[in-house]
């Protein structure tokens, strides 16, 4: 949706692992990790993610197991517009720069318009604003699991 990664992580599948993938990967300057044999949870940020939009995803699909693709746009959009105590704003408002508009808010359009330098100051805060808050949330999360070891 918006580029090309700069690294996936998979298990050792025979189909991410074939000469195509490792040619495409060359191309694109994609690097592809691998997690180990016996210890897949490589990434777990990214389970964690996939936990949450499975979970929602089921509620969606409680009633109509076959239609879950119909419905991960849906997902998409609840998840992309839900807050996250990690970025202290929805991801759509921290990629973008402003709240999402629903249809029922768009009576309300303002005369609002940014122009030049003025948009790129405003995108870096909103960047290192974003990167903060993340670092303060990996250093919780690395003491957490500190504690449990």
């Amino acid at each position: 949706l918006h580029g090309v990664p700069e690294l996936i992580i998979s298990d050792r599948d025979p189909r991410m692992t074939s000469r195509f993938w490792q040619t495409l990967n060359t191309a694109l300057g994609t690097k592809l990790n691998f997690s180990s044999t016996y210890h897949p949870e490589t990434d777990g940020q990214t389970e964690r993610v996939n936990q949450v939009l499975e979970d929602m995803l089921q509620i969606y699909c409680m009633d109509q197991q076959y239609k879950w693709e119909e419905y991960l746009p849906l997902v998409e959009f609840a998840y992309n517009n839900t807050y996250h105590s990690s970025l202290k704003m929805a991801p759509f408002e921290a990629l973008y720069g402003r709240k999402y508009r629903t249809p029922i808010s768009w009576d309300s359009i303002e005369d609002r318009v940014v122009i030049g330098p003025e948009i790129l100051t405003e995108m870096e805060q909103q960047v290192k604003m974003i990167r903060e808050r993340l670092k303060e949330v990996a250093d919780r999360q690395k003491r957490y699991d500190e504690l449990k070891r």
